[in-house]
């Protein structure tokens, strides 16, 4: 058992028969009443995210989790298949598990949070960016880059992303895989 002291980002807990992930907290200590946590629970059977307050002190029913390295093999409509990186094992996951399945790239290493008390995978962190090919964009009019105009793009998984108009069919750009944003044009 852990108490409100404990929660973290990531840390899976059981809560309303369900285990969950938080994603985000917060401490807040009122300058009348008692303290409490905010958070952010992201359910990792439905995927479904709610708001919860827990108050100080308050003891949570934490998962033990180990966390393994996967590479992503390929996706067959809502089944992603992985393989372990030490044991070659493969397992397959479906889509409401992964954060942002449209950007998973084959090849792509992500770390797997497994149960440790039924060896059942619980969610997949992936990399914090990652490096794509733009294969679709309309060609960007010149004199309209006076302000941060966007566009959209393809890119090679298969994903629509929002980027600058100064970026072409085969440029490589790097997006943020938490929010799905363009953050650079990479060169090679």
């Amino acid at each position: 058992m852990a108490s409100t002291s404990d929660i973290r980002n990531g840390l899976c807990i059981k809560y309303n028969h369900d285990i969950y992930k938080i994603i985000e907290f917060l401490h807040v200590k009122p300058g009348k009443g008692p303290a409490f946590v905010r958070t952010k629970l992201k359910s990792l059977t439905s995927g479904k995210v709610l708001d919860n307050t827990f108050s100080a002190g308050h003891k949570i029913e934490d998962v033990r989790v180990e966390t393994h390295t996967y590479q992503f093999l390929y996706a067959e409509g809502d089944d992603f298949h992985f393989m372990n990186t030490e044991s070659f094992e493969q397992i397959t996951l479906q889509k409401n598990i992964l954060d942002n399945p449209d950007l998973l790239k084959e090849g792509t290493n992500v770390m797997v949070q497994v149960n440790t008390e039924t060896d059942l995978p619980l969610s997949v962190d992936m990399p914090a960016s990652i490096i794509l090919e733009v294969t679709y964009a309309e060609p960007g009019i010149k004199g309209n880059t006076a302000t941060n105009a966007t566009k959209s793009a393809t890119v090679e998984t298969g994903a629509t992303v929002n980027v600058p108009l100064f970026i072409n069919e085969g440029d490589k750009i790097k997006i943020d895989t938490a929010s799905g944003n363009y953050m650079e044009r990479v060169k090679e």
